[in-house]
């Protein structure tokens, strides 16, 4: 308890979500991995773990037997299937590393598999073998996957048949050993004889490395975030306990597996309580609508998604499903069938989230999480869920706000039943931290990036997390509930009865690392039975470009490049995308500088472009835009707007505010 605090319990139906909840609480321990101090902190659940009970999600598989795990396009998985596929895959494994004790005690084996039963076998495999499991992205380009294997310092390639000619020639060029995956249809051809297969032997599971996972890099380089099979545990007990997972369940998942959300809450939560996994290769919304609609066993009743493509299958819901009939019958089908659907990874739109819920009755389950912490709130399975917000803690989950001066006051912490603020500093804004089983360990082979996101009693900092202060919303007045709202906001929702007022925050879209400096932490307050995000600490500070979101209706933010120019050139959107996509060449580039004024730039047509003298397909030496060692940039971070200054505007200490960018070139 804060020296003369006052405490804040959380309403009945938040009380309700937290049954059965381990109370965490701070402990003197402190352990290693790797020779590199990561936390102090250990709490009843991970000393529990310690004792046995954090074994993988592959574990629990045989008691499922021939319940169906995953549907893909190759067909029909059972529990059996997917564990008798990857035990065959792990001795594979082992014997390409010749490893005859059967445990690879760590080492990393990365893998670019389809959105189909390939992923897990992969998965699975490697945490058989004592592995760490490191997921690579389809859609990153070449020089990013080559980043991710010598990073993680990976021992092993593992491809599966659609990107063979993808990872084979990594493999060679980087000299590691590779296997290749049979087509998914044929996964049973890893089998060996149970004799040749014997069950995996480890069983100190808890604080061993499970999984690496990149960041989007927005700071710099991606980083690995290391979880632990601990970590992993808390993530997914978490979420199967609010989220009432059972194995009645069938989730229908179309998000790509290198991220937090297509991994764990869609993935290793319904594997862990034996549910069944519908899986589409890419993300499209006919199809998306038919397997909703779909009368066909398995039929689902969970989905979860970006916001992005809850606004796709709006817009394809208003293109075709024009009669009243068939309007009624989807509403109708997701009002009866479908029992959870939930929006994360951004901000949802006020506009999707009302459209959403006309369309099919569904209320949105907005949740609030990150890659280093997994998911830590959420709004309730049952009760009020607030029209963006993210909700309460999570059970296991603790939140404290920090003043940032020399002794760090804490303002308010608090957890899933109640919350504490410092008596005379009501109100105050501070630091956003969390703590947590769930937390990851480490940023994998930078100790002094994760010393420093830690404070010493294990708390992590937010502060590699980009959120911008948005519109003022107007919430239900609950305890611990932080605002995660729409980026174009025309004004807030009708109060209810009984209101309170909050801040709100939005997630940009990714953006381009050369583009960025570092950013601070998230500001938060808690005032008036709530918690606001209030927006950043810092400014970014760049020399020659800034990187801005830009409200955008279809997927929130746009990512816009505001570029100051060296004297006499110029360049068009067209050609900033073009340098992007392809490496950079040498050559006299001949535009004339442009008029001193803002403009905002669009691509033309080749002759156009040949008009102005702008005869480059890639932009050269002689360009403005900075040489990125010839590196591809993935297409998600390219920007698509420009605005040209001829002078970065800056405040009185010389430095560039996103925030004043926004509001002087987008002031609507």
């Amino acid at each position: 308890m804060l020296s003369g605090a006052v405490c804040h319990s959380v309403p009945l139906w938040c009380s309700a979500l937290a049954a059965g909840c381990l109370q965490c609480e701070a402990g003197p321990g402190r352990w290693l991995l790797g020779g590199v101090l990561r936390r102090a902190y250990t709490s009843t659940r991970a000393r529990q773990a310690t004792a046995g009970d954090s074994g993988p999600v592959f574990s629990r598989a045989p008691a499922y037997r021939d319940k169906l795990a995953i549907v893909d396009d190759s067909g029909s998985h059972s529990y059996r299937d997917l564990y008798g596929s990857s035990r065959g895959l792990a001795g594979r494994i082992k014997a390409a590393l010749d490893c005859p004790s059967g445990d690879l005690h760590g080492k990393r084996i990365t893998f670019l598999c389809a959105n189909d039963a390939s992923y897990t076998v992969a998965q699975w495999a490697s945490w058989m073998c004592g592995g760490t499991a490191v997921p690579l992205y389809r859609k990153h380009p070449l020089s990013e996957l080559e980043y991710i294997i010598s990073d993680s310092q990976s021992s092993l390639l593992v491809a599966g048949q659609p990107y063979a000619d993808t990872l084979e020639p990594l493999a060679h060029r980087l000299g590691l050993p590779y296997l290749q995956l049979p087509p998914t249809s044929s996964l049973s051809s890893l089998l060996e004889a149970p004799e040749t297969q014997p069950e995996p032997g480890i069983t100190d599971w808890a604080q061993r490395p499970a999984m690496i996972i990149y960041t989007s890099g927005t700071t710099g380089r991606p980083k690995g975030v290391l979880h632990t099979h601990s970590n992993i545990q808390a993530m997914v007990q978490g979420l199967v306990s609010e989220w009432g997972w059972s194995r009645d369940d069938v989730i229908l998942h179309t998000l790509p597996l290198h991220h937090i959300h297509g991994i764990v809450n869609k993935l290793l939560c319904p594997l862990w309580v034996g549910a069944t996994t519908v899986m589409l290769p890419t993300f499209q919304p006919q199809k998306v609508w038919e397997v909703l609609l779909s009368s066909k066993a398995p039929m689902v009743n969970v989905f979860m998604a970006v916001p992005t493509i809850y606004s796709k299958l709006i817009q394809h819901y208003e293109q075709h499903f024009t009669q009243p009939r068939v309007q009624d019958f989807v509403r109708a089908v997701c009002k009866e069938r479908i029992r959870l659907m939930v929006s994360g990874s951004a901000a949802l739109p006020q506009p999707t989230l009302l459209r959403w819920e006309e369309i099919t009755g569904h209320t949105l389950l907005e949740r609030y999480g990150m890659t280093e912490i997994g998911m830590a709130l959420s709004n309730p399975l049952k009760g009020p869920r607030i029209p963006g917000a993210v909700g309460v803690p999570l059970p296991g989950v603790e939140v404290r706000i920090v003043m940032t001066n020399a002794t760090s006051t804490t303002i308010a912490e608090g957890n899933s039943r109640e919350t504490q603020v410092r008596s005379g500093l009501e109100g105050k804004e501070g630091e956003l931290m969390v703590r947590g089983d769930q937390v990851f360990t480490e940023y994998w082979n930078k100790p002094e990036a994760t010393r420093e996101s830690f404070t010493e009693d294990g708390w992590f900092k937010t502060e590699q997390r980009r959120l911008e202060l948005t519109e003022v919303c107007v919430t239900l007045s609950v305890a611990f509930v932080i605002c995660l709202t729409l980026p174009f906001l025309e004004s807030p929702p009708p109060p209810p009865t009984h209101t309170k007022t909050s801040h709100s925050v939005t997630l940009p879209l990714s953006v381009p690392r050369a583009a960025q400096d570092k950013s601070g932490w998230d500001t938060a307050v808690y005032k008036d039975g709530v918690y606001w995000i209030m927006g950043r600490t810092s400014v970014d500070i760049i020399k020659n470009v800034a990187v801005i979101g830009v409200r955008d209706a279809t997927w929130g933010q746009k990512v816009t490049a505001v570029v100051q120019l060296k004297r006499g050139l110029s360049m068009t959107l067209s050609e900033l995308k073009t340098w992007a996509r392809c490496c950079l060449r040498t050559g006299k580039h001949r535009a004339k500088a442009g008029p001193a004024r803002v403009k905002e730039m669009r691509g033309g047509t080749e002759r156009e472009r040949e008009r102005r003298g702008d005869t480059n397909k890639c932009m050269d030496a002689h360009s403005s835009v900075p040489r990125l060692q010839l590196e591809h940039m993935a297409p998600y971070t390219i920007p698509t707007g420009l605005v040209l200054v001829e002078e970065m505007p800056r405040n009185q200490m010389g430095k560039v505010n996103k925030k004043d960018l926004l509001k002087h070139f987008f002031p609507s």
